[in-house]
């Protein structure tokens, strides 16, 4: 591939991979990287744990048995007796406390709150804002507040929990990580990168509002969350069921449909939402284990990405058929196991910007290269063909020199002539062998130029004198067609470029006239200025040529019909090689024709020219 194939090449992939990146920022690539990473915990279940933390439900029954809220505090009071009795690490309540309880059940449940001694209960951040805080009976009795906002992602799937909330110049908090907190006995440090509890980091940055990635707890094999639950009810009924609280940090919350307004879809639970209380658990858990998950930086990202596009663009650069295919195919495949190996490393990291770039990239690459494969097949099937027909040209064109030349001597070689036949025949194979190193040296010429091989020269010269010389060389071919050249003005003009090439495109132009025109015709010659550009014209009464021919004109080795039907020898090499010298410098080839009225070729090339003009002798 050449250099400017390359740089194409190169910027199609990177356009492409860009593309893909870019995509990749958009709520829909976001929305599927969530569900990526949700996948990604249901293949990869850890090994399950013992859970710290423990769940005392209210559910339909302990609603039922406390008929509704109404003597809900009263109950909680009686079943945080028995709770305590187990002698648990912490109680978290999830309940709400706001509203001022029926008789003396705000007492007698503050006094079991006080008894229990770590208790935290809840507050929550409202609109305006304001913070929704329990009775101040409750609050003086209890340990702390932590918030209660378990906050979904806009697909209702809970990933993340917001470890602290600020509003109305207050800051909370979240329930679990204050659970934490008191169960560890320790203080929070907080860092920009996280928050610090012992020896403990958690990797909840304040840049992304602190918030924590939930390592849920994996189901059993019945969907059955593992993490402990007795009811209210089975309490009630038999104290002795709080037994399994013992040294365990106790959430209590509703786990009632009918109760429960901040459910969730989770990883595991896609079918089942969550309760609020059992989502503060996990996140409890999360804290407990160490169980963090961490979000790979976006310039990690931008990098994998990046390079995939680099690997692509290589791939089918270096290799091309079934390697190029299978290492693309190797690629892509390590683009689609990057998430998994991040996220058993613990990193969260995109799926669709490294896949999609991979693919993307792949395919722009490979389509690049399978239509640039086609083009250079053709390419090479036109350089066959160009070649055969440049070898039939040239070995048609050859064989009348060269018959010349055997014939002359053979006749030298067999019979005795005179002084003056040897010296026509001597003359004749020279001028034959001349002419056919002349067709040689065309032909060699004509693919240097197209090879860009022939290096032109870079010198001033002036056209005019070129013109008058060409005119004067090709008067002898047209005096025997009785064919007139009529020379007019020439504007002086100063060309950088190769004077021999020069010449040649000239007289080619002229002999070309002659050439093909009938005899007694006039062929006009001029230099003049068009457009700023200095115009040589060659203007003939020849056969002319169709409006299908002049698209083919420029082409190597191409003789019109007419041409051939007239007998006239050529190779159909010459007005190539004309219209690449014009070409080189910075000129073009303009012809106008039409069958029967003769053809005009006018090179138009840039020139420094002065208003004087040269009028030959012969015209004066």
């Amino acid at each position: 591939m050449r250099g400017s194939g390359k740089t194409t090449y190169w910027l199609a992939v990177a356009a492409a991979g860009l593309l893909a990146l870019v995509a990749s920022w958009t709520p829909l690539a976001t929305q599927i990287d969530n569900y990526a990473s949700d996948w990604l915990f249901r293949a990869h279940k850890p090994a399950p744990w013992v859970p710290e933390a423990a769940i005392l439900a209210l559910d339909e029954d302990s609603y039922e048995l406390t008929q509704g809220i109404r003597n809900l505090r009263a109950k909680m009071a009686e079943a945080l007796d028995s709770v305590v009795a187990a002698q648990p690490r912490i109680i978290a309540l999830d309940v709400v406390l706001v509203d001022a309880g029926q008789g003396g059940e705000d007492a007698q449940l503050a006094q079991s709150v006080r008894r229990a001694g770590n208790v935290i209960l809840p507050c929550e951040l409202l609109p305006g804002p304001r913070w929704k805080l329990p009775q101040p009976v409750f609050v003086d009795a209890a340990k702390s507040l932590g918030h209660v906002h378990a906050e979904p992602d806009p697909d209702g799937m809970s990933r993340h929990m917001p470890l602290e909330k600020t509003g109305a110049r207050e800051r909370h908090w979240a329930l679990s990580l204050e659970a934490f907190r008191l169960a560890r006995n320790a203080q929070i440090t907080e860092t920009p990168e996280g928050l610090d509890i012992g020896s403990l980091r958690i990797p909840a940055s304040s840049d992304n509002g602190r918030l924590l990635r939930i390592r849920y707890l994996p189901p059993d094999a019945n969907e059955v969350s593992r993490i402990p639950q007795v009811t209210l009810q089975q309490i009630l009924k038999n104290p002795r069921e709080a037994a399994v609280f013992r040294g365990k940090v106790v959430f209590v919350g509703a786990t009632a449909q009918s109760a429960t307004r901040d459910r969730m879809m989770t990883p595991y639970n896609t079918l089942r939402p969550m309760p609020g209380v059992e989502i503060h658990a996990h996140a409890y858990e999360t804290l407990a284990q160490a169980r963090f998950f961490s979000d790979s930086s976006p310039s990690l990202v931008l990098l994998f990405s990046l390079g995939f596009i680099a690997a692509a663009g290589f791939i089918f650069l270096r290799w091309s058929g079934p390697p190029a295919y299978l290492l693309g195919a190797a690629l892509l495949a390590v683009a689609h196991a990057l998430p998994h190996l991040f996220f058993l490393n613990d990193i969260i990291f995109p799926y669709v910007a490294p896949v999609a770039t991979a693919w993307l990239a792949v395919a722009c690459a490979a389509i690049f290269q399978y239509f640039r494969t086609r083009e250079q097949l053709a390419e090479t099937e036109g350089e066959r063909t160009r070649y055969q027909q440049a070898i039939q040209f040239v070995t048609h064109e050859m064989r009348t020199p060269l018959s010349a030349i055997q014939g002359s001597s053979e006749l030298m070689n067999r019979y005795k002539l005179s002084e003056e036949k040897q010296r026509q025949l001597t003359q004749q194979i020279h001028a034959e062998s001349k002419r056919l190193a002349g067709m040689i040296q065309t032909f060699l010429d004509v693919e240097r130029l197209s090879a860009g091989q022939m290096a032109l020269k870079r010198e001033p010269f002036e056209i005019a004198k070129i013109v008058i010389g060409c005119v004067d060389r090709v008067r002898p071919l047209a005096e025997r067609k009785s064919i007139a050249i009529d020379l007019q003005h020439c504007a002086y003009a100063t060309v950088q470029g190769d004077r021999e090439l020069m010449e040649y495109a000239v007289y080619n132009l002229l002999t070309n006239a002659v050439k093909y025109s009938p005899a007694e015709t006039k062929v006009e010659v001029s230099a003049s200025i068009v457009d700023g550009l200095l115009s040589v014209a060659v203007q003939d009464e020849g056969i002319g040529m169709s409006a299908e021919e002049l698209k083919k004109i420029g082409q190597k080795f191409y003789r019109t019909k007419k041409a051939e039907q007239s007998g006239e020898v050529g190779t159909g090499i010459g007005l190539s090689i004309v219209q690449q010298i014009i070409n080189h410098h910075g000129g073009r080839l303009k012809v106008t024709s039409s069958p029967g009225h003769g053809s005009c070729f006018t090179m138009l090339i840039p020139a420094t020219i002065s208003p004087v003009s040269v009028v030959p002798e012969s015209e004066k």
